[in-house]
This record gives structure tokens, sequence and C-alpha cells, in this order.
């Protein structure tokens, strides 16, 4: 997968800067940057109750989707493969994506939130079709073969682990022999738990066995406790992994979630195992954005579908249509807009303050769901990086026992002969810092800047005089963290308790089943999943969009 060269220059990238005058010792310049990528004042207005004003226009449209993440791209695209041409989105932001919007750092395309996209399985046949229309996968020979300069380029991902680099995730280099046995007891559990009932991507797809209820009770933590699984280096990668997918640690997250991380993809593969072929990883400079731009693109050539910068203040439906009130902050003026229909595709916590009398399933899940802030960073540097001895420069590069997830390179991806400048995005996840909503609001952009570059300087000694900028993008509701009852918790709009089965009821009964909707409001978020994934927020919006117009009720 990837070039047979790109490991040897990623090498030679990083190697030669190693070749520092000695002696030499200039004064560190200044490190540019700041707070970028989300206007958090926007959101606030809803915290802060401010009074919205009149409507000074009125606008009409068929359907109206509230929300341009992923969910509600996913919507407009559907509607528009049933030729539901007169369609408006409302994005809070000023380029549609959510969480999966990409940048621009030094010249360097860059992500700001979701970086990759694991090749889809079947279960996520609705991302399958969406990666053939962009021409990212095809039929050669009777098999599905995915474009390889979207495929992550080797190597993929190292550990920063007792003073070097390993390759891969999993602690390995010099752990002992009770570190290894818990590795393939763990490989051994995950193994029984898909064997006792299938896991799947979206999750809804592996429909509610009893299996999974069970570990929807306790969190990973007391599972694994309770299994006697308490070796130093499976936990934290382990937690590792939770926080990396989830926004919170093993403590936090469900059972259920702990293994649906690895048994509804890859599996878990102790040091020795017959893995198989690794699974493929599709990734851009500019992360998931790559996609949604492409998501978002049909909505801005039809001329005034995409309406960014609009802050939905109140969304009210009765039985004959809805009524959307929306500030627009380039004007600071409230727009209604009239609409025969309107798909929700808003953060949980967001459509229970906005829409008007919600239904019950509406204020469960925002009373009930959690949400982790999250910290993006991008780093831009000029000069290739002194390295520390072990694996080579990886795509992903992560740091043991560290509070962030590592960092990723924008320009992994790139075959250029000669090494240059690049962009480093670093990830924390702040889900289980008791006050990291607070500290990401009120902490000066300086306090992160110099938090991240003493982690990263442990590996990359040289990382200060080299960097020019760091830009900062802060969620304080990144993703929903799937906590104990959070599978339960996402069945409750299903009026008779049945649970459709992969095999059981039709496509478009599916749908209905996984879109909660209240007479002409349809809802359509990741966190209806109870978690945040492109596969979970994508299929819903998909769902949303294919049913939206289709035999309206009242929850």
């Amino acid at each position: 997968m990837g070039a047979p060269d790109a490991g040897l220059q990623r090498r030679q990238f990083l190697a030669t800067g190693a070749l520092a005058l000695a002696g030499c010792n200039p004064a560190p310049r200044p490190i540019e940057g700041g707070f970028t990528g989300i206007a958090l004042e926007r959101g606030h207005l809803l915290r802060d109750a401010r009074p919205p004003g009149a409507p000074t226009v009125t606008r009409r449209v068929h359907t109206l989707i509230a929300g341009g993440g992923v969910a509600g791209l996913a919507a407009a695209r559907a509607l528009r493969q049933r030729g539901v041409d007169d369609v408006a989105l409302l994005e809070l932001e000023d380029s549609a994506g959510g969480n999966s919007r990409g940048g621009v750092l030094g010249g360097i395309a860059c992500p700001l939130g979701a970086h990759y996209l694991p090749v889809p399985g079947d279960a996520a046949h609705e991302v399958q079709d969406l990666l053939e229309e962009l021409g990212l996968r095809q039929r050669v020979a009777g098999r599905w073969v995915y474009d390889e300069r979207h495929l992550c380029h080797s190597p993929q991902e190292r550990l920063f682990f007792n003073g070097e680099w390993q390759d891969g995730l999993l602690p390995v280099q010099g752990v002992g022999a009770t570190t290894l046995a818990q590795y393939r007891r763990f490989a051994g559990l995950v193994r029984a738990a898909q064997a006792a009932a299938p896991f799947a991507m979206p999750a809804f797809r592996a429909g509610a066995p009893a299996s999974h209820l069970a570990l929807d009770t306790l969190t990973f933590k007391a599972w694994l406790d309770r299994d006697g699984l308490t070796d130093p280096q499976l936990l934290w990668y382990l937690d590792y992994s939770c926080r990396d997918d989830y926004g919170a640690g093993l403590a936090t997250v469900s059972a259920w979630a702990g293994l649906h991380y690895f048994a509804s993809r890859h599996g878990f593969h102790a040091p020795g195992d017959d893995a198989g072929e690794r699974e493929g990883v599709l990734t851009w400079p500019e992360g998931n954005g790559w996609l949604t731009r492409r998501l978002a693109a049909p909505l801005m050539e039809a001329g005034s579908r995409l309406h960014t910068g609009r802050v939905v203040l109140r969304i009210e439906a009765d039985r004959h249509g809805v009524t959307v009130d929306a500030l627009d902050v380039a004007t600071q003026t409230v727009e209604r807009w009239q609409a025969d229909q309107c798909i929700v595709a808003l953060p949980v916590f967001v459509a229970a303050r906005v829409v008007v009398n919600p239904p019950e399933m509406l204020r469960q899940a925002a009373a009930r769901i959690p949400h982790a802030p999250w910290l993006v960073a991008n780093l831009h540097i000029d000069q290739p990086l002194h390295d520390r001895p072990g694996a080579p420069p990886s795509w992903d590069n992560v740091l043991y026992g560290s509070p962030g997830l590592g960092y990723v390179d924008a320009m992994h991806q790139s075959l250029r002969p000669v090494p240059g400048a690049t962009v480093l995005t670093y990830y924390q996840a702040l889900g289980e810092a008791p006050d990291g909503r607070r500290q990401l609001l009120e902490q000066p952009w300086s306090h992160w800047r110099d938090a991240i570059v003493a982690e990263l300087s442990v590996p990359h000694p040289d990382l200060r005089e080299k960097l020019t900028r760091i830009d900062i993008t802060r969620y304080g509701h990144a993703m929903a963290v799937p906590v104990p009852g959070t599978l339960r918790l996402s069945r409750l709009w299903n009026k008779n308790g049945s649970i459709p089965t992969p095999n059981g009821p039709g496509l478009l009964q599916q749908y209905e089943f996984m879109t909660p909707s209240d007479g002409r409001l349809r809802f359509a978020h990741s966190d209806w999943s109870g978690y945040s994934v492109f596969e979970e927020a994508f299929t819903r919006g998909h769902a949303a969009g294919s049913t939206a117009g289709r035999n309206p009720r009242r929850a």
C-alpha cells in the first residue's frame, strides 16, 4: 500500500534536521499563531439567550436542513438523489463540514478535525457508494479496489516508547511475558465477543443483542478489571484507543464501546498473531475535509442552497409546515425560513434548545448524552526535524503516556522528491478533564502553545527552533461520549421496541428506524448513535434524506 520509497523519504526528511552547525545557538524566533477554525461566540448566542430581534426577510423552501456537518451534507446528497432540488442548508461556521473540515497553513492543506476514514466494511454500504461516486473505489477483475493515491502510505503509525520509536501503536519494545500474555488474553476476549454477536459500523446494523446490552451496563475499565486485565501497557493502549475514537478513556466509556472499537473493524492482534493484511486507511493532507468539500460542492454549484454563517435560533413545526429563524452573522439580521419539512442535523443539546416543544426522545438524549471537548493544533515547521532512534517517521506519530494523542504529518502522502516544510496536526481529547471545556474557553492561546511544544519536544528536541506558527482549533462539544447506557438510549425512539436486523426489514424500513422523527421534523446526527465517527454521521444523514417527506409522524 503506497509507494515503496515513502518511508525513505520520511527518514531523509527528518534525518537532515540533525545537520545543525556546532556552536551556533541563535535566539529562538517568536512563534506566531492563535485560535482559529471555530467561531465560539456564534454558538454561545444560544447559551447566552440574547434576544434575536424580529425577522427582516422571509424565504421559502421545500426542505430545510439545519446543520452542515457530515450528517447534514449526507442528507442533502440523499435528497438530491431522490430528485428533491428545492433544498437549503444552514451552517453555523463559514464553511460546511462540522468536525470534518480542513484548512491551510503556510500554503499546506491540513485537517481542522477528523483526519482519516478506515476503508468501510459492507455494513457501511452507503459510505461505500459515496466512495465509488468520488472515484475512490472501483470494481477490478471482480473485486473492489481502492485508489492507492488516497490510501495511507507506509509507514502508517509508530509509538514513542521507552525513549525510542517503535513500529505500530501497541507497546511491544522490551515488554515482559506478563504483558504479552495479557495482550493474547484480550485478543481472545475480542474474538469471543465477535462470536457471541456481530458488531458493525454503523452500530445499528448489528441490532441490539442481549450480549451488547449487557456490555452497555458497565464501564470498559470495570469489564477489564472483572477479567483480571490490569497490565499497564495494555491499559494505556486501550485507553488511548478510546480517547482517540470517543474523546474519553476506558474509565468513562462503556464496555460495549471499548469492544466495539476493535470488534466492528480490525479486531485486536497480539504480537505474533497472524493479523492478515493491515486495515486500509483513507487519508488526505486536509483530512476528512477532502470528503466534506466534495459533499458540499453540489450545494454551492446550485447557487443559493448552502447558507453559511447562520445561527439557527428557533425551529417550530405544526401540521402545515416548519418555521425556522436564523441569524445571519454577516448582517446581524434574522431570516425566517418557511419549509414543508426540516432535517435537524444539529447536535442533540443544540436541537433541544432551538426546537419549540421538543419531543421527549430529544429531551432525554440532550440530558443524557455527554460531549467531549477537543483541541486540534496545526504546527507549521519550515525545516526537517531531528528525530529519535527507532522506527521511521510515519503518518501517525503517538507518544506513550502523553496527554495528547500524537500528531499526523500533512505531507506524508506527498511523493515530493525533495523534503521541505510540513504541517504537523496535534490532537488532544479533554473528555475526562473536569474543567476541560472551561480551560479551552478561558486559557490563552500561549498556554496551549507552550504545553504542546513541551510535549512534542521530547521526541523532537529541535521543534522549537523550526516551528513558525501554531493555529489552534477548539471544539467545546466535539463528539458524543458513549458512556454506559448509551446503547439502550439510542433505541428510545423506536415505539414498539423491536430491533431491525440486517436481514430483516427492507432498507427503507431500516432508514425509518434510524431516523428519529416528530411530525415534519426528522433528526440526523452522529449523536443519535451515541458516538461520533464518519460512518455513523453519514449513514444517519443519508437515512434522513432518504425518508424525508414520507409518512410524517409524531413521536
